[in-house]
């Protein structure tokens, strides 16, 4: 005991001999109580569904979706990053446990003994050493917790690795049924070019209309049969491009639902604090935030004393056949006290360098909310203003609708040029164009509200 007092008096010196941490900068988040954007007529109370993708009722999407997430190139790097940290995870906490091992050896020598005479000796021996670290201080409590954040930020980051893939998936997938709309408008209207222009020939023929109006309906019927290849030219893309993030080779993809009968599903109800909550990206920067205070912690404890027991049991024989028969049995117990007296400085500037870490974590989570917020808002403005446009879509078809049906009887009738149903025609194209086009933007945005509100989406 008398010996051991000296020892506990400078440990207790040296716990206030820890590095010192500079505290963290004041938060500069402020969290909104409601949203600016316009709120929406559907708003559904409960909250977002995990599978949200299959509120589109299409199962070509659903079956398109499940494959991504089964075996999207990323998804399947960020798993096995998963796994990488999980092991480092053990690795840091097996620092925690007592260590064990066994040293056997066989040695001969030739020494002078003590009348200067010399000996040749043979020597034997096997013996098992122990060695624990007293955790006083939670330092490596610290580091091992310092992993576990890291993994759980990891897992986080594959959570939102996978919302991504869900969405881009549901997007391309919607985009696609949206050219697949706009081909078969484009076919149709051909179909009506060609059959105005035959018209136009025909009068011309007879001597009724003049060689420009045919011209005219020509022209008009090449600018039609114009628009197909470069649909087609897309959609084949768009095909390749959910090939890819589906985890295949390039090639055709599977339709479910017409997008006339496409419908979003209601908009998730959700305050900011449920935002929070829901998005894996900010339980990624919250989880790092974790993982630096608690690498400060272990940076910060390397300038305190640390505290070892060694124990070590075993044989040994100058004999090879005495070793298991008739040796000596040696052992020893023993326990260390380290600490640091002078290091340059180096243990304080790593603490410095943890610190700032920290301090960037703070911000990134910060950062990332306000990031969270303006997608959220831009998302619920979005399918607001969508359906403001859908409206004005639906008045602006009725009138062109019912222009060109004036301008074609007043053509048909001699009351006037073909010219006149020639802009009613592109008129109504024009408008059925923007109506598919509309209808495809708020599927998508719908898509986009749910990967900014979270999406609903959890690890299995």
């Amino acid at each position: 005991m008398r010996a051991a007092v000296p020892s506990l008096l400078a440990a207790l010196l040296l716990a206030g001999c820890a590095a010192k941490v500079a505290p963290p900068p004041p938060s500069t988040l402020q969290v909104p109580a409601g949203w600016r954007a316009p709120p929406l007529a559907d708003v559904a109370s409960r909250p977002v569904d995990q599978a949200w993708w299959q509120g589109f009722n299409d199962p070509a999407l659903t079956a398109l979706v499940t494959q991504a997430l089964a075996n999207n190139g990323d998804l399947r790097v960020a798993r096995f990053r998963i796994e990488d940290f999980r092991a480092r995870v053990r690795s840091t906490q097996s620092a925690q446990e007592p260590t064990l091992s066994f040293d056997t050896g066989a040695a001969r020598s030739r020494t002078l003994l003590y009348n200067g005479q010399p000996h040749v000796g043979n020597g034997y021996q096997a013996e098992f050493q122990a060695a624990y670290e007293i955790d006083v201080w939670g330092r490596l409590a610290n580091a091992t917790e310092a992993a576990a954040a890291t993994l759980r930020a990891e897992e986080a980051n594959s959570d939102a690795a996978a919302l991504s893939v869900a969405s881009n998936v549901a997007s391309g997938y919607l985009t696609l049924r949206g050219l697949d709309a706009q081909l078969e408008l484009a076919q149709a209207t051909l179909r009506l070019r060609e059959q105005s222009r035959d018209l136009a020939r025909r009068q011309f023929e007879v001597g009724y209309s003049s060689r420009l109006e045919w011209l005219q309906a020509q022209a008009e019927y090449d600018a039609a049969a114009e628009q197909i290849p470069q649909l087609q030219r897309q959609i084949f893309e768009q095909e390749n491009a959910l090939s890819i993030l589906t985890g295949g080779v390039p090639g055709p993809i599977a339709r479910g639902t017409t997008l006339a009968d496409l419908a979003p599903p209601p908009v998730p109800a959700g305050l900011p604090s449920d935002l929070l909550r829901r998005r894996p990206d900010i339980a990624r920067a919250e989880q790092t935030i974790a993982a630096a205070v608690a690498q400060l912690a272990a940076t910060r404890d390397q300038l305190l004393p640390s505290f070892r027991l060694t124990a070590t049991g075993g044989i040994q024989s100058t004999e090879f056949s005495d070793l298991f028969h008739g040796p000596t049995r040696l052992w020893r117990l023993g326990g260390s006290l380290v600490a640091p007296l002078f290091d340059g400085g180096r243990v304080q500037a790593a603490t410095d360098s943890a610190a700032a870490q920290r301090n960037q974590a703070i911000a990134t989570y910060e950062n990332t909310v306000r990031q969270a917020f303006a997608e959220t808002e831009n998302g619920l403005n979005a399918i607001a203003r969508l359906r403001e446009q859908v409206i004005q879509n639906d008045a602006r078809r009725a009138t062109a609708a019912e222009t060109l049906r004036i301008a074609h009887n007043r053509y048909r009738n001699g009351y006037a040029a073909y010219l006149e149903e020639l802009d009613a025609q592109r008129s109504l194209y024009a408008a059925d164009v923007a109506r598919l086009q509309l209808r495809t933007r708020l599927l998508t945005a719908s898509v986009d509200l749910y990967r900014a509100m979270g999406g609903g989406w959890v690890a299995p």
